[in-house]
């Protein structure tokens, strides 16, 4: 965290990329593959994930267009998480829906 807090300053595109990195998805499919586990239970925690990463990009994208408008840092940021909450309930369903098990 503090090493993209402090590249941002100095390239946003570097510590985005840096951020952007799914740091803890990879340790985890290594800690598991280490340990023992099936590929399977590795492939299906990746399909897992990639289904809820998909609503956190309505943070990434509300959060710049709020500041944008000129809305304070902290309710942008409140209200970009919580549409963000939202959009993991309201996908839930509709994954079950589709057979996508969580």
């Amino acid at each position: 965290i503090v090493a993209v807090t402090e590249i941002a300053k100095r390239s946003s595109g570097f510590a985005a990329l840096l951020a952007a990195l799914p740091l803890i998805s990879l340790l985890a499919f290594v800690w598991l593959h280490v340990e023992g586990a099936k590929p399977e239970l590795i492939a299906e925690l990746s399909s897992q994930i990639f289904w809820l990463v998909l609503p956190s990009l309505v943070l990434f994208l509300l959060l710049p267009l709020l500041l944008r408008q000129g809305l304070g840092f902290w309710l942008s940021l409140a209200i970009s998480a919580s549409a963000t909450v939202a959009c993991y309930f309201a996908l839930l369903p509709v994954l079950r829906k589709f057979g996508v098990q969580l």
